[in-house]
């Protein structure tokens, strides 16, 4: 089961980070760096190198993070680019443009360019973290990486309230839900999702190890640099996950009323509502939980601490890439037949209005029989 070795493997390594660790380390002054290993500027023959204790060049070069995260980040890679490539080809080339196409296509191809930019980070562990590829192709990488996590959490809160104004408000949805409507709102999603990571580019994001050949990417930076980020991330959290997160419990919960209170007709339709939810809490939540829970304890950071467990828990979030094709695409019959034809080379169809798990037959709050496109 996908879902629950991603989670085995993220409670693995924060177990091991945080045993691992020294309680008696010594802090720096600031301590606000959870996320990533701080290190101290050291500038030798006019070259900045950054210094780290040997504890944190330990977890750097350990086991898990220089052979179980790649090998995860594989297995993700070669089951989402596949599914997404063919969800994808699909949704555009055989199924109407309706509203929820229209924002599927959107989260497929996010899930897509996220896939597409796991090859890199692959690389980048299984050579020691080792960053051979730039500075420009840190920055770049750091940002979409970022940017795919938030554009496809926006998404999908899109797609809760989407379909909640279908289920709970069809009247007042049919007068402003369209096609047009809907790409417009995913034109703002990925407009959004750039601007919140923009700033990952302004700051140089890759820095040589102090006595090694080594040259980092984003996991090892400067203590002042890191500060900048505290607030940035803090931001990033409560605009680009807990909202959106927010969105989603409040639109699921009132269409899981609404389809739960029509009898087992619906029963799918419920599931397949609630396993959305879950799959967004299991696979985002512990990255960003464990960002707020050690901004809340300032004074009780040791370097490096949650250097691994944060690592993990980004692998995680990226196991819902591979997830999503299966959960929002292939559990529609008349999906996998299109999907069958193509494959197999059984004869044309004409574009159809598939029920996706986000277009099924549903009921509503006012006319049970009504099935919303």
């Amino acid at each position: 089961d996908c879902q629950l070795t991603a989670i085995w493997l993220f409670l693995l390594l924060l177990d091991y980070s945080l045993n691992g660790t020294d309680e008696n380390q010594q802090e720096q002054p600031n301590c606000l760096f959870p996320r990533s290993i701080p290190g101290e500027v050291v500038t030798e023959n006019n070259t900045s190198f950054l210094s780290i204790s040997e504890k944190s060049r330990a977890s750097l070069n350990g086991t898990l993070t220089v052979v179980v995260l790649p090998s995860f980040y594989t297995l993700i890679f070669l089951i989402g680019l596949p599914a997404n490539a063919l969800a994808l080809w699909v949704l555009t080339t055989k199924v109407e443009k309706l509203p929820s196409t229209v924002f599927l296509i959107n989260l497929a191809t996010a899930d897509l360019l996220l896939c597409l930019l796991l090859p890199l980070k692959i690389s980048y562990y299984f050579l020691g973290n080792h960053w051979p590829f730039g500075e420009a192709m840190c920055r770049f990488t750091t940002m979409a990486f970022y940017g795919n996590m938030y554009c496809s959490i926006i998404l999908l809160a899109c797609i809760s309230m989407d379909r909640y104004l279908a289920v709970a408000h069809p009247f007042f949805a049919r007068s402003f839900r369209s096609s047009a409507f809907a790409m417009g709102i995913c034109a703002v999603v990925w407009v959004v999702a750039v601007l919140f990571t923009l700033p990952l580019t302004v700051h140089r994001q890759s820095f040589p190890l102090y006595e090694t050949k080594q040259t980092l990417c984003h996991d090892v930076l400067p203590w002042e640099q890191e500060e900048q980020h505290y607030y940035y991330f803090i931001i990033l959290i409560a605009c680009g996950f807990l909202t959106p997160f927010l969105i989603m419990v409040f639109s699921c919960g009132i269409t899981l009323w609404v389809l739960l209170g029509s009898g087992e007709k619906y029963a799918m339709a419920a599931k397949l509502t609630a396993l959305m939810l879950i799959s967004v809490t299991a696979f985002y939540s512990p990255s960003h939980i464990l960002l707020l829970l050690d901004y809340s304890r300032s004074c009780l950071r040791k370097e490096g601490t949650f250097y691994v467990p944060y690592m993990a828990s980004l692998a995680l979030s990226t196991c819902n890439s591979c997830v999503d094709p299966f959960i929002y695409y292939y559990v529609s019959e008349e999906f996998r037949l299109k999907v069958k034809r193509r494959l197999f080379g059984h004869r044309k169809d004409s574009a159809v209005s598939i029920k996706t798990s986000k277009e099924t037959s549903i009921p509503t709050s006012k006319k049970p029989n009504y099935v919303p496109h």
